[in-house]
């Protein structure tokens, strides 16, 4: 489904990026992670098409895909959904995700018609119900939660009936309660939706619960990758980034 190889990027005189190789499978659910500035949103904006690479390329469904605006990746089957939550605030959830979905439906002239159609109210009920906002379908979007609000943005990037759905920190800014709700409602999408889910987190507990793979990078480059019981065991990424607390350093040597 999507495929990074030897992927690089520069600014100035930093490399942010690092020839970078990752395989996405269709319907996987992969994790991201890394210490501060090891270019994990570098990453992300460089396969999602908001960056171009210096070398590299991004295959998505077996093309290349590096060039393509951000827009033209987003109309091909990849969606983003931000660290920093990216609303309609004077629009309520329903409005929101209806003009989401008009939006993708080629029909931009009817994003602030007063009657859209059916099938789009539909479709943005649908992705409420999956989301779990059906009860605040007619709070602003400006009101809502920061929870709630990081939820939406999930729902903006459905709204484009991606096949890679891309998460940068969805948990980022929420208690523990809040962040345990928000990733079993990545999970459950996951799971009933069976798209790519690629996801940046910092929250290790996280991580380590519903990653099927994980890749670190450190510098831009790829450190480790493998299961989370690989990654747990792995004495670079023990130094490098989880420490004792998450590393099993005790066992390492037995593995």
């Amino acid at each position: 489904m999507l495929r990074v190889e030897h992927l690089s990027k520069s600014f100035g005189g930093v490399r942010a990026t690092r020839d970078v190789s990752i395989d996405f499978p269709d319907g996987s659910l992969t994790a991201i992670i890394g210490p501060n500035g090891a270019g994990k949103t570098t990453f992300f904006n460089l396969i999602s098409g908001h960056v171009r690479p210096d070398e590299g390329r991004v295959l998505f469904d077996g093309t290349d895909i590096v060039g393509l605006s951000s827009l033209k990746v987003v109309r091909r089957g990849m969606a983003r959904a931000f660290q920093v939550a990216s609303l309609f605030p004077s629009l309520t959830v329903r409005e929101a995700l209806t003009a989401a979905v008009i939006s993708h439906q080629h029909r931009s002239w009817r994003v602030l018609a007063r009657f859209p159609s059916r099938d789009a109210q539909a479709r943005a009920d649908e992705i409420m119900d999956l989301l779990g906002l059906g009860p605040k379908a007619q709070v602003l979007s400006a009101n809502l939660s920061h929870g709630d609000q990081k939820l939406l943005d999930i729902g903006l990037a459905l709204a484009m009936d991606p096949k890679v759905l891309l998460l940068d920190e969805p948990t980022a800014g929420m208690g523990t309660e809040e962040r345990w709700r928000m990733i079993g409602k990545v999970q459950a999408l996951w799971e009933a939706r069976k798209m790519t889910v690629v996801f940046i987190e910092h929250d290790m507990d996280i991580v380590f619960r519903i990653a099927q793979t994980i890749h670190v990078l450190k510098y831009g480059a790829v450190l480790a990758q493998g299961t989370p019981d690989e990654i747990r065991r792995n004495r670079d990424v023990i130094d490098a980034y989880l420490g004792t607390d998450h590393g099993l350093s005790e066992t390492v040597g037995e593995a």
